[in-house]
């Protein structure tokens, strides 16, 4: 059967059955092989969901950020009229995650693409920013060197006033703690930034605040911890 299903896998730890569809596992059952960021992860999170087939028999193939067009192609001859699933580290598949690579190999495979539902860390910030959710963008992540970021900051500012769109992206999160000072002291005063910080986790943190109210503010805990930043300028 040929047909690619994109897993959700979890945000935080602790809670995960709460938010894990049951649906899904209906679905994962039908899975022997494994189109996966990270090994022990992936062997981890479906242990996690107790699937049917004993772990040690499931096929896992690594398809990361190194992985090329060339490879995921050759990956697909070797698993043919077989369905695999697709397991990001964390969230969704194929949303800011390198599986989006073998989702395009199976469109021009014809497959047929199974998305299940489960948490992406995009949305559920978004949802709780308070920010425009009918006009948005998603950019990633920005230069990591000061210049490069600052100048980006203020484009990206400059984008979202003109456009009233809410304007998302993402770091490493050991450099949380500088891109977030770089946005405070940068972005216009009147801008609302949006810190989403451990999503779904114990520590779940959401909070918006005009960049001049965050300078006044006590600094969030974000170092080390994955983290949305999201923001918007209507002034």
């Amino acid at each position: 059967m040929k047909k690619l299903v994109l897993i959700p896998s979890y945000l935080g730890d602790k809670n995960y059955n709460n938010h894990f569809p049951i649906d899904n596992k209906a679905q994962i059952n039908e899975i022997q092989v494994f189109f996966v960021e990270d090994i022990r992860t992936a062997r981890r999170f479906l242990g996690h969901i107790k699937v049917k087939t004993p772990i040690q028999d499931l096929i896992f193939e690594v398809v990361d950020r190194k992985t090329t067009k060339q490879e995921v192609q050759s990956l697909f001859k070797n698993y043919k009229n077989q369905p695999i699933g697709v397991l990001s580290e964390a969230g969704c598949p194929g949303i800011a995650d390198p599986g989006a690579l073998a989702v395009e190999v199976a469109n021009d495979l014809n497959y047929e693409i199974v998305p299940l539902v489960g948490p992406s860390s995009i949305t559920l910030a978004l949802m709780g920013s308070g920010l425009n959710g009918q006009s948005f963008r998603f950019v990633g992540y920005i230069p990591v060197k000061k210049p490069d970021r600052i100048k980006r900051i203020k484009e990206l500012d400059q984008e979202s006033l003109t456009t009233y769109s809410t304007q998302i992206f993402i770091e490493t999160p050991y450099r949380n703690e500088h891109l977030f000072n770089d946005l405070i002291n940068t972005l216009h005063p009147e801008t609302r930034l949006c810190v989403a910080c451990g999503l779904l986790s114990e520590n779940q943190f959401i909070k918006t605040k005009k960049a001049k109210d965050w300078k006044k503010a006590d600094k969030p805990n974000i170092n080390k911890i994955p983290t949305i930043f999201m923001f918007l300028n209507k002034d």
